[in-house]
């Protein structure tokens, strides 16, 4: 676990520079335009390449030296950002040039996720999966306390350049960490036979054939995948509803993103000294529940910042068990000479739902929800008791209705 521990703190550094880049980023774009659709439309794009070339990367991930994929990983996405830096410094940046670079970025994280996932099957003992996957949700979640307030401090004091310069330095640590430690290799003759025999074309698909010929493994995905598709609505206008009830307060969205993070944290933590429940599943479905309830129902019902805040600790404090009790169960299922083309097939079933969920709630939001949720519009009357009218309100019915 020491090795593993020094890569999880290289990727909490690169995570953190990300959060508080996409944070300034989002404020800048809502600020530039206040449609949702131009908001949501930076993740659809980041999402798209990963969606097309996830099966392909996977299948290399499982050909390739680990360490060089993770490496050219980072390295593209800070090559992304560099190429941001220079079109704000130069006055030429504009908001096609952030769905580029999310595009391009997007290229290289389809390679990062199956090969870092497949890493720590080699990393750790099976016995601390758990609490490995628990490692990186903390990682994650200790990036989504810190970034908003960071952020929002930052691009109060700093421009977006300064921004994107201290996005670079995490990259830095991240790559300095990946070549210092020793990243075990998996013992290629141990994949099945039926997978040795497939070409590259035919390997790229061998993960999907493998989930789809394992009807537990497929109802989790499916599972996951309309969880996932549900979710995006609610997610797609958190960050325009909370600035719209707020008046446009970055401090309040800030407080209210690190409130979810603290959560995301805590339910990390816990998991990082517990292995959780023997029948995984069972934390994946109560996590889903919980979390839902929460992150979305609560939260959309909710209109000042204690209530958000608080909501938004409570339910994510479920999410890891959800990401962590999913990822044990298909470690302990793979094997791990083909998981990164089986975990390559899983992130682009998964990413189907992210995408189709953001590109309807931004149209959604601006031209249904919104419009009919203003004083005297179509649905005002019928559902201001539960969210009130006036901006933000549809976002947050759709909220509502998406946790439901």
């Amino acid at each position: 676990m020491k090795a593993f521990r020094l890569i999880w703190f290289g990727q909490l550094v690169s995570i953190f520079g990300s959060e508080v880049t996409i944070f300034a980023l989002a404020i800048w774009v809502w600020q530039e335009t206040g449609q949702v659709t131009a908001l949501a439309l930076i993740p659809v794009f980041g999402w798209l390449p990963g969606l097309l070339f996830g099966p392909l990367a996977g299948a290399l991930v499982d050909r390739w030296n680990r360490r060089l994929v993770l490496m050219l990983s980072d390295g593209g996405a800070a090559a992304m950002t560099l190429m941001l830096l220079i079109l704000y410094l130069t006055g030429n940046l504009q908001i096609w040039h952030l769905y580029l670079a999310a595009a391009v970025g997007s290229l290289f994280s389809a390679f990062q996720w199956p090969a870092l996932s497949a890493t720590i099957s080699l990393m750790v003992d099976k016995e601390d999966y758990s609490r490995a996957n628990g490692m990186m949700s903390l990682a994650e979640s200790t990036a989504m306390i810190l970034a908003p307030v960071a952020g929002a401090v930052l691009i109060t004091f700093l421009n977006l350049g300064d921004i994107f310069f201290i996005d670079l330095l995490t990259f830095l640590v991240a790559l300095t960490t990946l070549l210092i430690v020793a990243i075990p290799e998996p013992k290629r003759e141990e994949a099945p036979e039926e997978a040795k025999l497939l070409g590259l074309w035919a390997d790229t698909w061998y993960g999907f054939v493998y989930i789809l010929r394992r009807p537990g493994l497929l109802g989790i995905q499916l599972l996951l995948f309309s969880y996932n598709f549900v979710k995006s609505f609610g997610f797609a206008v958190l960050v325009p509803m909370v600035l719209a009830r707020s008046g446009g307060d970055t401090l309040v969205l800030g407080a209210v993103q690190s409130a979810a993070g603290i959560g995301a944290v805590v339910g990390g933590l816990i998991l990082s000294f517990w292995a959780g429940t023997n029948r995984q599943i069972y934390g994946v479905l109560r996590g889903i529940v919980l979390a839902s309830l929460f992150t979305q129902v609560l939260f959309g019902l909710a209109s000042e910042v204690l209530l958000w805040s608080a909501f938004a600790f409570i339910g994510t404090v479920f999410r890891p068990w959800i990401n962590a009790a999913n990822q044990a169960i298909w470690q302990r299922k793979v094997p791990p000479a083909v998981q990164g083309r089986v975990f390559g097939a899983r992130a682009t079933i998964a990413l189907i739902a992210l995408p189709l969920g953001y590109l309807f709630a931004g149209p959604l939001a601006d031209h249904v929800f919104e419009p009919a949720m203003q004083p005297g519009g179509a649905w005002a009357e019928l559902f201001a008791p539960l969210v009130g009218a006036g901006p933000g309100s549809g976002m947050a019915l759709m909220t509502v209705g998406a946790g439901i």
